[in-house]
C-alpha cells in the first residue's frame, strides 16, 4: 500500500471513529474546518497553499500530506508548489527542512501514482 493510500485510508477510517462519538463541540470544529477551505473571496487553490504554508511551519505532518492532496486535486505545478516550499522554510526556518524532505517525497509520489493511472 502506498503512503498516500495509506494515509488517506487512516483518515478517513479515524475520521469515521471520531464522528461517531457525536460530539458537538467536534463536529463544529470540523465543519470550521471544511467551511473554511471552500471557494470564498479566496479561491480553493490558493487556500489549499496557504494551510500547506501554515501546516509546513507547524510541522504537522498529517496536514502536509492533507494539503498537499487537495494541492495536487487543484492543479497546483511543481513550480507553485516549491515557491509554498520556500515560503514555508523561510517563515519556518531550518526546523522546517526534515518536514520538506517528507513534503516533496509525498508529493512525488502524488505525481507518480497519477503517471500510473
Amino acid at each position: 500500500m502506498s503512503q498516500i493510500e495509506e494515509f488517506n485510508e487512516y483518515r478517513t477510517r479515524m475520521n469515521e471513529r471520531i464522528m461517531s462519538y457525536d460530539n458537538k463541540v467536534i463536529k463544529r470544529f470540523f465543519n470550521l474546518d471544511t467551511n473554511t477551505y471552500m471557494e470564498g473571496s479566496l479561491d480553493v487553490k490558493t487556500k489549499e497553499m496557504l494551510g500547506l504554508v501554515a501546516s509546513m511551519v507547524l510541522r504537522c505532518d498529517d496536514c502536509i500530506k492533507y494539503h498537499l492532496g487537495k494541492c495536487f486535486e487543484e492543479g497546483v505545478s511543481d513550480e507553485q508548489v516549491f515557491e509554498v516550499f520556500s515560503i514555508a522554510n523561510l517563515v519556518g526556518g531550518s526546523i522546517v527542512i526534515p518536514h520538506f524532505r517528507r513534503a516533496v517525497e509525498y508529493w512525488e509520489e502524488l505525481k507518480a501514482q497519477e503517471s500510473a493511472s
